[in-house]
């Protein structure tokens, strides 16, 4: 142990034990001593200890030491906002630096607005402290971080009086000011004033544009830039992926001569934004073997990839590398790892992640376990779980509520759901909005309760949109009531007329009710209008790869393994008695073809490449983009009876889980 850690432990033991003067090297030294064992200060008890013995020694008298106890507690501990914000109070006559470090601390905080009053309280007394370039570039900060123009414009006008405009720093913070605040021009107009520049100046009107979705001319001042720095590069790789540019995402990335951390961040998380799963997953793998170490937003990233993508085995690798790396505390990759495990298809290890956070559960972890169980149909579950929740003295929000609606409209619990509905004003004091009246009709509508939807729309204090309308419609071809479903589909295409989905719903309901003519009619109206039906696309992992089917598309090696073993499975269902549903097939085609319309969907194409890629016993989990048909629902009962396996589907809706010839959802979905 060095001299210095036995002088500081020395001091720290001989002021716990009493001793009136500890130390015989602090005389004439004492502040010097202070100062240099600040610096060596990590957490607010540390500091604490080193503050009372300022006390103590009577040194909280100079404003050198109380400034730094100040810097620290403010700025560089965590968590020391509020001792900083006790002890500049019992601060007499804080000097113009207390002031500053007093602001940027509560910039940084979750309360950004009280920095702007401290401002004001320290103008009240210009006699003595006029602000510098500091004071106006922290508290234009807070005023960038709060939007608020009014605030920001105010603190120009009395950096122009002071002649403090056009200095770097000032200069700076406006342009982030008024970037922030979305006012392009203003932001010019600042940057041209100032007198110097330097490359944090550049690149906060380089993010101004892109802040304003201004890609192109953002672009155009970056290569004319002066000199760039890696946070040039990622402003512009950020603004790439945030415009949804991917491809020129990737050759700024490409052409990038320093990659950190924020960099693979941004193309990771773009990538898996825009669906571009693999990729994804690559610029991870990558992302390692460079040797940089992955952080919260690049594993949010990746994770939330495997979520949309329903690859569990590499959600599963990703967990165990999150254990060994450190991040198993973070409450945030907790969170997004739950979502990841129940969107694959296993709501128990979902509920593993979630149990191991006994004291650090958020609103947004019980909220996300809640969702979990209700895409599995497990609505009592989550009613129970919201009800310890609130027993654990956590409020439920607004998103909260639509996921507890969510598990009753998916459970067929509507008295429940009604319950929570009414509650939301007279419990909770909330007012629902447009996606909890959503819930509610898809509760209904669910149900068979078409009629009811109809009303409870009707009645509704809120504009009805084209998803309220589209829920019910959806009800009404599932339920197969037409003239509903007429008058329906007319308010749709009031808000939405191009919509070739509602085209498709109102033919569906038309085939269900046998009225071949009404659907032949809705398929000649949309071929005029130049509209075509979303392709039905079906995905699976197999050795971390991620293979996607679409019925119909060109056949290539992989689909063609598909379709041989699809053949071989349909005879052996066949065999055992089943007979394909054509209830919605085009009634005036011949057998043949409306039964290889219907076998040939692009989830018993998945299906058959996991029976024969995967080795036996292993879940077969699936992702369709569509809503999963009757028939389809009906062979993968079969399927999972027939060959001893327990099949996962996630459609658009909901989870299905086959096993033992059932299904989760108790056929109702």
């Amino acid at each position: 142990m060095t001299p210095y850690y036995y002088c500081v432990l020395q001091l720290l033991y001989e002021y716990a034990v009493g001793v009136e003067e500890p130390l015989s090297v602090m005389n004439s030294s004492q502040p010097f001593f202070i100062l240099s064992l600040l610096n060596h200060c990590k957490t607010l008890i540390s500091l604490k200890q080193v503050h009372s013995t300022v006390l103590k020694t009577g040194l909280d008298s100079h404003h050198s030491i109380t400034g730094k106890l100040l810097l620290h507690c403010s700025v560089l501990v965590p968590d020391g906002i509020d001792y900083a914000c006790r002890l500049f109070r019992h601060t007499p006559e804080p000097d113009i630096f207390m002031y500053n470090t007093m602001i940027r601390g509560l910039v940084e905080s979750d309360r950004p607005n009280n920095s702007i009053a401290l401002f004001v309280e320290m103008r009240k007394n210009s006699v003595y402290h006029v602000p510098d370039s500091f004071s106006f570039a922290f508290t234009l900060k807070a005023a960038a971080n709060l939007r608020s123009l009014r605030g920001g414009i105010q603190l120009h006008c009395q950096a122009l009086t002071i002649g403090l405009n056009t200095h770097l720093f000032v200069g700076t913070g406006l342009v982030s000011m008024y970037g922030e605040c979305g006012c392009i021009d203003f932001a010019w107009n600042a940057f041209e004033e100032m007198r110097e520049l330097n490359v944090v100046a550049w690149n906060a009107l380089l993010t101004a544009y892109m802040r304003a979705g201004d890609v192109k001319v953002a672009r155009q001042m970056f290569l004319s830039m002066p000199f760039r720095d890696l946070t040039s590069w990622n402003v512009m790789l950020a603004g790439h992926v945030k415009a949804g540019e991917l491809e020129l995402a990737r050759e700024v990335f490409l052409e990038m001569p320093d990659k950190d951390d924020v960099s693979w961040s941004t193309v990771i998380g773009g990538c898996a934004h825009s669906g571009l799963f693999d990729e994804a997953f690559e610029y991870f793998r990558e992302l390692r073997r460079e040797g940089m170490r992955a952080n919260e937003v690049s594993l949010t990233g990746v994770l939330l990839a495997c979520a949309q993508a329903g690859a569990f085995d590499f959600a599963n690798i990703l967990h165990g590398f999150i254990e060994k790396a450190g991040f198993g505390w973070i409450v945030s990759v907790n969170n997004v790892l739950l979502d990841t495990y129940a969107k694959c298809g296993n709501v128990r290890m979902a509920q593993l992640v979630f149990e191991r956070l006994p004291d650090k559960k958020s609103i947004i972890t019980w909220t996300s376990m809640m969702v979990g169980l209700a895409m599995h149909g497990h609505g009592e579950e989550a009613i129970n779980l919201f009800h310890e929740m609130e027993e654990s003295g956590i409020k439920p929000d607004e998103i909260t509520l639509i996921s507890l609606l969510y598990a009753c409209s998916h459970a067929g619990l509507v008295e429940q759901g009604c319950e929570f509905f009414d509650k939301m004003k007279q419990v909770y004091n909330m007012e629902p909005s447009i996606e909890h009246y959503g819930c509610m009709v898809d509760l209904y509508g669910r149900a068979g309760e078409v009629q009811k939807a109809y009303e409870f729309i009707c009645q509704m204090p809120l504009q009805p949109n084209a998803i309220i309308w589209r829920t019910l419609l959806g009800a009404c071809s599932i339920h197969g009531d037409v003239k509903l479903a007429e008058k329906v589909k007319e308010r749709v295409s009031e808000l939405e007329p191009s919509d070739s989905g509602d085209h498709i719903l109102l033919s569906n309901v038309y085939a269900v009710a046998g009225k071949w003519k009404d659907k032949a009619s809705v398929r000649r109206a949309m071929t005029s209008q130049g509209m075509k039906k979303t392709p039905g696309w079906s995905s699976i992992e197999v050795d971390r790869i991620i293979y996607t089917f679409v019925a119909g598309a060109k056949h290539d090696e992989i689909t063609e393994e598909a379709y041989e073993k699809l053949k071989e499975i349909m005879l052996r269902l066949r065999a055992g008695g089943y007979t394909p549903e054509l209830g919605s097939v085009l009634h005036d085609i011949e057998l043949e073809e409306k039964e290889n319309s219907v076998t040939m969907h692009s989830e018993k194409l998945a299906v058959a490449f996991g029976i024969a890629r995967l080795c036996k016993g292993k879940t077969i989990r699936i992702v369709k983009n569509l809503r999963i048909c009757r028939d389809c629902h009906t062979v993968m009962k079969l399927i999972s009876q027939a060959y001893n396996l327990e099949i996962v589907v996630r459609d658009r809706s909901r989870f299905h889980t086959y096993k033992s010839g059932s299904c989760s959802c108790r056929d109702y979905w």
